[in-house]
């Protein structure tokens, strides 16, 4: 391959000839081939990084190819696996770069495998019950790792250096309790995920090339369509269960289960904690999917071949699939982490 390919990013002096060689020398795990992941693969991939570990359990979609950008209408026809299309994709933009696709669903059980290796990881999920596994083996191990959110036209970052920075948990020491909205029932625009993206993948390059000075040190917070600009300087917490006192709950487990019902082809997510569902609010969202039904303890909801039970604590039962991963996707998706 000519020398020409990096020499761009060579000139910038925070790389240079030295960087770009640490930059051949990492590895980073993707957590998430969606639009923030594939996002940040391509980026990754291009700028050099020596090893790519992407790590997804869904499939591709024709919904997807507005703002997922590694992904095509035939990958949509052949719903191909997305850890698989967008490997397929990296290694055709830059043949330099060991690209892993693993199908796969992040739990408790296998994370540690899944990360295992890698100088870095990016948050591409789509709930925050993975991103606080993430936070979670990423303090646990002492990798850094940085996480991302987007939906409607609202994106937010920050970056967790273990030990060093506020993690995940300092920030938000409980996830956000009720149903709120996701990008399958608020949408989501496709400038505010290259935001997000390019935030994460710049301050990656950063801590990859040794540069952690010039990292922003906040949560950052932007809306592009009404642009508003809510950068949030957190302090760490000396109580987070996390960070402080190593208690990964998490990754020990402690984290929402998911069963499947015998004899029912269907599957039980149990959230950690009562979310205190606001069951009308639930409707009206979900209204445009599907006919829905609902009493004052759960409401009923047909999407596609499958039906949601949702309780009011949070609990929900997701018949039409045997699949853990599938059941999560929906519940992410339709109802929220």
């Amino acid at each position: 391959m000519s020398s020409d390919r990096y020499s761009r990013q060579v000139l910038f002096p925070p790389i240079g000839p030295e960087g770009q060689a640490r930059l051949r020398r990492s590895r980073v795990a993707i957590v998430g081939c969606g639009a923030l992941g594939t996002a940040q693969a391509d980026a990754l991939a291009r700028a050099g990084i020596g090893a790519l570990r992407l790590v997804d359990r869904d499939f591709v979609e024709e919904s997807n190819l507005q703002r997922q950008t590694l992904f095509d209408e035939s990958d949509a026809r052949d719903s191909l696996p997305k850890a698989v299309a967008a490997a397929r994709k990296l290694k055709g933009i830059n043949s330099q770069v060991e690209v892993e696709g693993i199908i796969a669903d992040a739990t408790s059980a296998n994370v540690e495998n899944l990360v295992g290796g890698a100088h870095l990881i990016l948050d591409g999920t789509d709930n925050f019950e993975t991103r606080y596994l993430l936070n979670d083996v990423a303090l646990k191990r002492g990798i850094p790792w940085i996480y991302g959110a987007v939906v409607g036209s609202y994106a937010a970052t920050l970056t967790v250096l273990p030990q060093r920075t506020p993690c995940l948990a300092c920030v938000f020491p409980e996830p956000p309790r009720g149903g709120h909205e996701t990008c399958d029932t608020a949408g989501v625009i496709g400038p505010a995920v290259a935001w997000a993206a390019a935030i994460q993948v710049a301050e990656a390059l950063k801590i990859l090339v040794g540069r952690e000075e010039d990292l922003h040190g906040s949560l950052l917070a932007y809306d592009i369509w009404r642009h508003r600009w809510q950068p949030v300087r957190p302090q760490r917490d000396p109580d987070c269960l996390a960070c402080q006192k190593r208690q990964f709950r998490y990754l020990e487990g402690q984290a929402p289960t998911v069963m499947r019902l015998c004899g029912r082809d269907s599957m039980q997510i149990h959230p950690l904690e009562s979310r205190d569902l606001n069951l009308e609010a639930l409707r009206a969202r979900l209204e445009p999917f599907g006919p829905v039904r609902a009493n004052a303890f759960l409401l009923k909801c047909a999407i596609d071949s499958y039906e949601l039970t949702v309780f009011a604590d949070g609990r929900a039962i997701i018949r039409g699939t045997e699949e853990p991963a599938v059941a999560r996707s929906l519940y992410a998706k339709y109802i929220g982490s």
